[in-house]
């Protein structure tokens, strides 16, 4: 049966790990279907963790049934209801699920099918798999192979490398430990996009030649999402809404296919703050998506920093120089563990 074709163009792709408020309450993912029109299209429920022993698999600090996770799953069946797609992140800057599925086929097995079992108990739409440690090209295939074998070919299978992993050919611009351009070659069809990093060193989206470079490279625009972080609390390299606008105009411009863009992540995403996270997500569908009127959150955004200067051009020397050594991660790529955040 051949693959299904990608989704429409740009994507709104949020990703959803602080779950919960300081004081316990609920961060209403609902905003992002009920404040935007049009709405974001995809959110990523982060992080599921394969734990020792096998089966014991985690969603942050908690399995997924706990209790405390019930509004979470109710509110993302609302959104699946009015057409949103959720998937759950899997691995992430926390090590070892990528590990354990990269041993032999009975080890494998062990771990992989209770994960198989939370996908189809929680419904989920697809798997982003964030391989933040390293993982043979045998291995990531046959987790691909046996996530399309299980659910069919509708089942939406992304990556989230870094930015520079899609740029070179250095083993030292890549987490992961096999190459995306052989992976892209063996198993493209059953992959439906990369989450690209242009954060934390690993990538620049203060200007559009990094993912010029890609492109330059053969990658196909219409699989290349553009990450950001939503915050500066979030990790380094935060661009101002201003710069974003005309970065983002242009490759939209350039590359008519362009992917989409994703942010990490949801809590705190400005303009809006943790009061209105969701005014992030409103802000991209009005820019890549277009066909609404002007809004106050975009004249607030369009004139925080509309007089800044682009910066120069990347190369691939900028990119040794930013990962040269352990770039850094985004205080443990943002793991606010629930409860944790006024710590």
């Amino acid at each position: 049966m051949p693959p299904i074709p990608p989704p429409p163009t740009p994507r709104i792709v949020i990703y959803y790990q602080t779950i919960h408020n300081p004081d316990g309450t609920s961060c209403s993912i609902l905003p992002v279907l009920t404040q935007i029109r049009p709405p974001a299209t995809h959110i990523i429920v982060a992080a599921i963790h394969l734990n020792e022993p096998p089966g014991n698999i985690t969603l942050n600090n908690d399995a997924p049934s706990d209790p405390r996770y019930l509004t979470l799953w109710a509110e993302l069946r609302v959104l699946q209801a009015s057409g949103i797609k959720v998937m759950g992140m899997l691995g992430g800057a926390a090590k070892g699920s990528f590990t354990r599925l990269d041993r032999d086929d009975a080890t494998f097995d062990a771990y992989y099918i209770p994960l198989r079992n939370v996908i189809r108990d929680r419904g989920l739409d697809g798997l982003d798999l964030d391989i933040e440690e390293r993982m043979s090209l045998a291995g990531v295939i046959r987790l691909i192979d046996r996530l399309k074998s299980d659910f069919g070919g509708g089942f939406t299978i992304t990556l989230a490398p870094v930015a520079a992993a899609l740029m070179s050919d250095n083993p030292r611009h890549n987490l992961s430990g096999f190459s995306y351009e052989a992976l892209e070659v063996m198993r493209g069809p059953q992959i439906a996009w990369y989450n690209t990093q242009f954060y934390c060193g690993w990538g620049d989206m203060s200007k559009p030649d990094g993912y010029d470079l890609m492109m330059a490279r053969g990658w196909p625009p219409q699989k290349i999402v553009v990450g950001l972080v939503t915050n500066p609390e979030n990790g380094s390299g935060w661009v101002p809404f201003g710069v974003l606008e005309s970065v983002l105009s242009t490759l939209k411009s350039r590359y008519p296919a362009f992917g989409g863009v994703m942010g990490w992540e949801y809590f705190n995403s400005l303009p809006g703050g943790r009061e209105r996270p969701w005014e992030w997500a409103s802000f991209m569908t009005q820019k890549l998506i277009g066909g609404l009127s002007e809004t106050p959150v975009s004249q607030e955004v369009r004139s925080e920093s509309s007089a800044e200067s682009m910066p120069n051009p990347i190369s691939l020397d900028d990119v040794d120089a930013e990962v040269r050594g352990e770039a850094p991660l985004p205080r443990e790529f943002g793991y606010y563990s629930d409860g944790s955040i006024g710590e």
